[in-house]
C-alpha cells in the first residue's frame, strides 16, 4: 500500500503547485470535474463508478485510485465498485484485467484488507 501513499502524496504535491502557480488550464480543469461529477439525472456516485470502469479500460491508476477512492465516499460499496471494476473488464477485453489487478489493490486499500 506504500505505492498508493505515494500516489496520493504525488497528486496532492501536483494539485499544490498548480493551484499555486494560479494555472488556467489547471483551474479549468477542476471546475470542469466538479460539474462533471456534481449530482444531475445521474448521482456523483453513479459517475464516479463510470469513472472507475473507464480508469480501468485506461490502465491509469492514479485515476482507479482517485475514483474508487470517490465512488466510496459518495456511498459505493465494494460490491457497487466490484461491478465497475468488472464493467471495466469487459469493456477492455483481455488488457483491462491486467489494470484490473491495481483496482483490486486500491479496493483493499479502501476497504481495509
Amino acid at each position: 500500500m506504500d505505492k498508493l501513499k505515494e500516489m496520493t502524496r504525488r497528486r496532492k504535491r501536483a494539485h499544490t503547485r498548480l493551484a499555486g502557480a494560479r494555472s488556467k488550464v489547471y483551474r479549468a480543469f477542476l471546475d470542469m470535474e466538479e460539474a462533471a461529477f456534481s449530482d444531475g439525472e445521474l448521482a456523483k456516485k453513479h459517475k464516479e463508478l463510470i469513472a472507475v470502469g473507464i480508469s480501468v479500460v485506461i490502465d491509469c491508476e492514479s485515476c482507479m485510485q482517485w475514483h474508487i477512492e470517490q465512488a466510496v465516499q459518495a456511498g459505493a460499496n465494494e460490491k457497487e465498485v466490484l461491478e465497475a471494476i468488472e464493467v471495466g473488464i469487459e469493456m477492455g477485453g483481455g488488457p483491462a484485467t491486467v489494470s484490473a489487478r491495481f483496482a483490486l489493490e486500491v479496493m483493499d486499500s479502501v476497504f481495509s484488507r
